[in-house]
């Protein structure tokens, strides 16, 4: 016998989509225009099921009111329709669909045949085996939580350090956090969690995909997992394995919690989010939801063939962005994370599908233009992967003026010039200086450019530095998946050595790698774990270990994790309290700057290990070793009261030879007397060298060393020059 409590059947509206508990009922609703009929299932306890034909429809929209009904009930679809394949029209009715609003789930996905929509064994023909058994429900639940007068940080793009992590990885071998909540929500927003985070500088934690996910049958069958969880089951629900809780509301709140405490520690919450496929996977894949609710309008088919989709995101489907309900399901799931869960931004994985109009990639298509004109999302951070597999899918750069983009030329060119690869200094400084050339042509700042050296997908930092190649065996695929373009070395031997030389180098380019990322112009985004020199033993497509290959390590009986750690809090204090590493517009050279009476430089210099400024021809020459003065007295920067303000200035002396290279401070006229506040050389960063002008010093091989003018008058300061310059522009 169902045990629901009492209930009685009303028509119910159209909005909001999905199950919506108002205090006396719930009001289900769910589009489908392929639909001749649509059964609302609930489930007991036992898992018993009451079919509730829903009558009423609006606008492809089917509706019902539940009087009585409340949270905690576990609901699904069966959709009754047409069987017609070569339209695309997969309506199978022997399958439960999962409501793709559903704010929560109940249960688990299993590798079974029934979740397939047509017979293996004859494909013209429906499978009739029930999937019921072999899914998840939905699961109705009440929106309240008491948010403490919580305010978003709202960080400025320039003032913002990014920190990629997963839930789970970040916390499960922490040893201060208590084991029932090591891996979850709360865990993220434990004190210890939060003081290591402040501690580095992080403003913003950039979650890897926490909407309810499940793992692709072929990985599941290898024993492996999708850790990651770039698989998506719900666009709407958080990922029950990162609760404590036993109860659907109670992860909710948790993931609640987890925002509202790091929002007091003034960390921002970003989440990596993906849009671009779901986890039913080609036609022969799982059907879970949307392809049996209306295939044609959640997917992108193939005009030549329906059966098939076309699939820019290498696991088999693509969302369709051109119909407006599967726009509408993705809007509604950004503003949901905007409004009722208050994250403060997002990663767009594979972001170029979205902007797909039929075969090419429009930075005006359907979804950028909602986008830019929603209010909610105007407040937020709007972060995206700037590539996926289809044609001309490599856009970096192409995106609208609201978006900041993963970098991956910075990636691969900061890379490069450490390992001494041959390269132009003129690629080098045009990455460390915001990238100008990729984005100045579209009215674009420096902040467009989200910098990393590594990220989730690759090597770790350490990993970087010790393996010239992948080492995917256990992956289960005969190490062919990952990237084989890795710009790694291993400096005399792959993986681990007990080398004191080769572990110095190893540890030294890690400084190097590190420092240049926190001293580039752009927003820096580090990868969890880097600041401890964290290690996947060489593999660099890890999605698939849920183990302590994955998880951070916490153990502090590694000095060189340690020393790596102060050496990341030195460059992020450096680069918070000098905004001249930070700037919000592009650089100005000296001939920009006009009537100049003092002969003062342009806000950057590049120069010779000689002391002497670069020419066009030297910036066009392939160098590893060079200077770069930044001019703090030219910043185009307004302090929190709105007054014009500036900096010190400062000199970076980079040097990618394997040996020493003898090294000229410039003259006078960029300053008299400097001071070390970083160098790379030392396991910590501590610098306390001295230099005047004209001095000469050896910098050793594969080093960096950070100056700054000590003579704080020897040249003019940004309040003499606005006269001169113009007004600073205000930012809003």
């Amino acid at each position: 016998m169902l045990r629901h409590p009492p209930y009685f059947v009303a028509p119910g509206s159209r909005v909001p989509l999905g199950a919506t508990f108002d205090g006396f009922g719930t009001n289900f609703a769910i589009f489908s225009e392929v639909a001749e009929a649509i059964d609302l299932c609930l489930f007991d306890q036992d898992g018993a099921e009451t079919k509730i034909a829903m009558t009423e429809i609006d606008g492809y929209v089917w509706h019902i009111r539940l009087v009585g009904l409340g949270p905690g009930t576990r609901y699904g679809y069966r959709v009754h329709g047409p069987w017609d394949p070569q339209r695309g029209l997969w309506c199978n009715p022997a399958k439960l669909l999962a409501d793709p609003y559903a704010l929560m789930f109940d249960g688990a996905v299993a590798d079974h045949p029934a979740l397939s929509v047509f017979d293996p064994e004859r494909p013209s023909f429906p499978d009739l085996r029930d999937s019921a058994p072999y899914t998840m429900r939905g699961i109705v639940v009440a929106r309240s939580f008491d948010w403490d007068d919580d305010s978003p940080p709202r960080t400025p793009y320039e003032e913002t350090l990014i920190y990629e992590t997963h839930v789970k990885g970040l916390t499960m071998r922490h040893e201060g956090i208590r084991p029932s909540l090591r891996g979850t929500y709360l865990g993220v927003a434990h004190p210890a969690t939060v003081s290591h985070l402040r501690r580095i500088g992080v403003t913003a934690i950039e979650l890897l995909p926490v909407h309810q996910s499940v793992t692709e049958p072929s990985v599941a069958r290898a024993g492996l997992t999708n850790y990651w969880g770039y698989n998506t089951f719900g666009f709407f629900a958080p990922n029950r394995a990162y609760g404590a809780s036993a109860t659907p509301e109670g992860v909710i709140g948790e993931f609640k919690t987890m925002v509202r405490e790091l929002h007091h520690a003034g960390i921002e919450v970003i989440l990596d989010v993906v849009y671009n496929h779901t986890a039913e996977g080609a036609p022969d894949g799982p059907t879970y939801s949307l392809r049996g609710i209306d295939n044609p309008a959640y997917y992108r088919l193939d005009p030549a063939n329906p059966r098939r989709y076309i699939d820019t995101t290498g696991v088999g489907n693509s969302l369709n962005s051109q119909h407006p309900m599967s726009l509408r399901l993705m809007m509604d799931s950004l503003r949901y994370w905007v409004t009722e869960m208050h994250v403060d931004g997002f990663r767009f994985d594979l972001a170029p599908t979205l902007a797909r109009e039929v075969d090419a990639v429009d930075r005006l298509s359907s979804f950028f233009t909602l986008v830019a004109q929603d209010p909610t999302l105007g407040e937020v951070k709007l972060i995206a992967e700037p590539w996926d597999v289809g044609p001309g899918g490599y856009q970096v750069g192409a995106f609208p003026p609201q978006w900041s983009e993963w970098n991956g030329q910075y990636r691969d060119v900061v890379r490069d010039f450490w390992r001494g690869e041959p390269a132009l200094v003129d690629d080098f400084v045009a990455r460390i200086s915001g990238s100008r050339d990729i984005y100045a042509r579209t009215g674009r700042k420096p902040v467009a450019s989200i910098n990393f050296v590594t990220a989730h997908d690759g090597f770790t930092l350490r990993d970087l530095v010790s393996y010239e190649r992948k080492h995917n065996e256990a992956n289960g695929q005969q190490n062919r998946d990952g990237t084989d373009d890795n710009r790694s070395a291993n400096y005399g031997v792959e993986g681990p050595t007990d080398d004191p030389a080769i572990l110095a180098t190893r540890a030294r380019q890690q400084r190097n790698l590190l420092g240049t990322l926190f001293f580039s112009q752009g927003v820096p985004m580090l990868l969890g774990g880097d600041e401890r020199s964290r290690t996947q033993l060489g593999n660099n497509n890890a999605f698939c270990f849920d183990s302590e290959l994955t998880w951070l390590h916490w153990h502090r009986d590694d000095l060189q994790s340690e020393d790596l750690e102060a050496f990341t809090v030195l460059c992020s204090r450096l680069r918070r309290e000098h905004p001249v590493f930070r700037r919000r517009y592009y650089e100005r050279d000296a001939s920009t700057r006009p009537g100049d009476a003092h002969g003062a430089p342009g806000d950057v210099v590049f120069l010779r290990t000689d002391g002497q400024v670069m020419t066009p021809a030297d910036q066009a020459a392939f160098v590893r070793a060079f200077g770069l003065f930044l001019n703090g007295s030219g910043l185009n920067w307004l302090d929190s009261w709105g007054r014009p303000s500036s900096d010190d200035s400062f000199l970076l002396w980079f040097n990618a030879w394997d040996q020493g290279v003898v090294v000229t401070q410039p003259g006078t006229n960029l300053g008299t007397s400097w001071i070390g506040v970083l160098d790379t050389t030392h396991p910590r960063g501590e610098s306390g060298v001295e230099f005047r002008a004209g001095d000469t010093f050896q910098l050793p091989g594969r080093s960096m060393l950070v100056l700054r003018c000590t003579d704080l008058d020897a040249l003019p300061r940004l309040s003499d020059e606005v006269g001169r310059i113009g007004p600073l522009k205000a930012e809003s």
